[in-house]
């Protein structure tokens, strides 16, 4: 079996799209995974599925999940392998300065690639970067200027439909988790 995270898109933001960890735990597991775990609650699934296929398992759990939740979600999946090459393949330095910055890693559904993200993606010169990586984007932003940062654009972009942002401490807490998992 191979080992995977879904990151669930816009739940339990501000209220809205409420879900329990409990229920989408349910739903994964009804759907014949095993291993499933949740870490914090913005929706990050821990899973293993003998599916190799990453597109057709998005698109299996997002069907299962829009059913159960009665509303559209959008996932995006990555395999341990590639949870491995995005922190490998991260800036030199990304994540080592946390009282200067806020690390960022932007996860791209496909068949969005990084190149054509980025394209949409505008940075403020001395307050935010933007770099590129598999699958992903990595964004730093200088908290003493974080209200002058150009992220909270992204949001209201027609690519963002396609992306899902966590912070750096929990993209490596989840490959870490991931690792774990595959011993």
């Amino acid at each position: 079996m191979k080992k995977y995270v879904a990151f669930l898109r816009g739940i339990n933001v501000g209220g809205k799209n409420l879900i329990k960890m409990t229920e989408l735990k349910a739903c994964f597991e009804s759907l014949g995974f095993q291993d499933v775990s949740t870490y914090i609650q913005s929706g990050n699934v821990l899973f293993s599925a003998n599916e190799a296929n990453q597109l057709k398992l998005t698109s299996l759990v997002e069907k299962a999940l829009s059913r159960t939740l009665n509303y559209q979600l959008r996932v995006v999946v990555k395999s341990l392998r590639q949870m491995k090459a995005i922190v490998a393949h991260a800036p030199k330095g990304f994540g080592n300065d946390p009282a200067v910055y806020r690390y960022d890693v932007i996860f791209l559904k496909e068949p969005l690639t990084a190149a054509e993200a980025m394209k949409s993606v505008s940075t403020k010169e001395g307050v935010d970067q933007a770099f590129t990586g598999p699958g992903v984007l990595f964004f730093t932003r200088l908290i003493s200027k974080a209200t002058q940062s150009r992220l909270t654009r992204i949001v209201s972009l027609p690519v963002y439909q396609s992306m899902t942002i966590r912070n750096w401490n929990t993209t490596t807490k989840l490959l870490n988790m991931m690792e774990m998992k595959s011993r």
